[in-house]
């Protein structure tokens, strides 16, 4: 993962009149679990607002009253009007112990089937990786210059190295379709080709009606010279 150091303060109090205080100061209060101890602090409101509206994952190094913590942003809180962070929780790292994050999807290249008149459709954004924050990569990338029209690729395509995604294997990421346009095409080469063979068996029933005439002709022409004779 991507890292990022971000500088905060403990906490003198808690309560809902602090944080109200905190957030009328421009801070947000949060909170640091994981470790030995929970830790209450606060950030600027400015720093921590280019984290969260970031499409990358960080591992933050929170600087707390000369303390460095690594750790990961897991829960923030926003407000419901103005969408200001209210509250921040995150959970502090250890080298050896498993930690849950959701990692960007990232493509490259120009598939096949989109250069065919295709539609590439990313069912995923974001995947939920676990492993050790050290086998964590910034981001998961995906080569899609050789899929064509009907290509899927799926979870358990991707090599996460000693990580793991937790969704289910089978689950598409990224697909390659027809477009609205190709699906109309082919429906109206189809229906040429029904109204096609619709002449075809028209014509041949006419055919035949016709011999049948022919001879029921023959047969009458027959009967009467019989009865000349």
């Amino acid at each position: 993962m991507k890292k990022v150091s971000l500088s905060g303060s403990q906490r003198e109090g808690v309560g809902k009149k602090d944080a109200k205080r905190l957030r009328r100061e421009g801070r947000v209060p949060g909170v640091l679990y994981g470790g030995k101890e929970q830790l209450s602090f606060h950030v600027a409101d400015a720093d921590l607002e280019k984290l969260i509206y970031n499409p990358d994952t960080h591992q933050i190094a929170l600087g707390i009253d000369g303390t460095d913590y690594a750790c990961v942003i897991q829960d923030i809180q926003y407000h419901p009007v103005t969408d200001k962070a209210l509250h921040v929780d995150m959970l502090e790292l250890f080298d050896d112990q498993e930690v849950t994050v959701k990692l960007p999807v990232r493509t490259t290249g120009t598939s096949i089937g989109v250069k065919n008149g295709g539609r590439q459709l990313m069912n995923f954004r974001k995947l939920t990786v676990r492993g050790l924050p050290k086998d964590l990569p910034d981001l998961i990338e995906v080569d899609v210059s050789k899929m064509k029209i009907g290509d899927y690729f799926r979870v358990e395509d991707i090599d996460l190295n000693k990580a793991r995604a937790l969704h289910s294997p089978e689950s598409v990421v990224i697909a390659v379709k027809r477009t609205r346009m190709s699906v109309d095409e082919e429906l109206a080469l189809e229906e040429d080709e029904e109204e096609g063979e619709e002449g075809e068996e028209g014509e041949g029933e006419e055919g035949a009606e016709g011999s049948t005439e022919g001879k029921e002709g023959s047969s009458e022409g027959e009967g009467s010279e019989e009865s000349k004779d």
